[in-house]
């Protein structure tokens, strides 16, 4: 009796199992990363690079900020209709049946209420983040904070009299007064922005697209 023969057929690539095709780089469509249109139809893909790692300033009806939220959910936003874009960026996201050109600020629709928030403490932390740890006397490296109106002789500990400063400036001033130095401010202190939340909006992680509306500008 001839012995049985094996079958050694291999799958190969869009074999037409499904779930399992592959475009020209050999990737899995199901492999690829995706997320639902809220309008129904085929799903959206991430190009490389796309709205898995870009942040969108969100606002609210009124054009204050609200806070950071992820590409995917901003577009989510615009699909449903609770929001529109108000700064594009050049990145496109593509379904089979659309192309979406990514948000970098999107603004709701619809006014939204939050409670209020207590302004944010001083912290050394937060006045060295605030000045971009820039010296406020000398534009070098801030590696601490100073009093503009020493506390000795009765300045605050405010934002608007705390500053970065080097050891070097730091050391030279002392107790002393600017008038007394004649030296001159950089840059004018005051409170940082802040998130209706009560987080602060600070300069390092702050998208140079949002400026516009973290410094109270408006759309056209």
């Amino acid at each position: 009796m001839p012995a049985r023969r094996e079958s050694r057929t291999k799958h190969r690539a869009g074999d037409g199992r499904p779930g399992h095709s592959r475009g020209a780089a050999g990737v899995a469509e199901s492999d690829r990363p995706q997320w639902a249109s809220p309008l129904g139809g085929a799903p959206f893909f991430d190009s490389p690079g796309n709205s898995a790692s870009l942040r969108v300033l969100l606002l609210n009806a009124t054009h204050e900020p609200l806070a950071v939220v992820p590409g995917r959910r901003a577009v989510i936003l615009i699909l449903a209709g609770k929001a529109e874009s108000v700064e594009d960026r050049l990145t496109l996201m593509h379904s089979a049946q659309l192309v979406i050109q990514m948000p970098a600020v999107v603004r709701l629709n619809r006014y939204v209420r939050i409670p209020y928030r207590a302004p944010t403490a001083v912290s050394r932390a937060g006045v060295l983040r605030r000045d971009g740890r820039r010296c406020a006397y000398c534009s070098g490296r801030g590696e601490t904070v100073d009093h503009v109106v020493p506390r000795s002789r009765g300045g605050g500990h405010s934002w608007e009299n705390c500053v970065a400063c080097c050891g070097r400036c730091n050391t030279r001033k002392a107790d002393r007064t600017l008038d007394e130095l004649g030296w001159r401010l950089t840059f004018l202190p005051g409170a940082p922005s802040r998130m209706p939340t009560g987080g602060l909006w600070l300069n390092d992680d702050a998208d140079p697209a949002w400026s516009r509306w973290l410094n109270g500008g408006t759309a056209a």
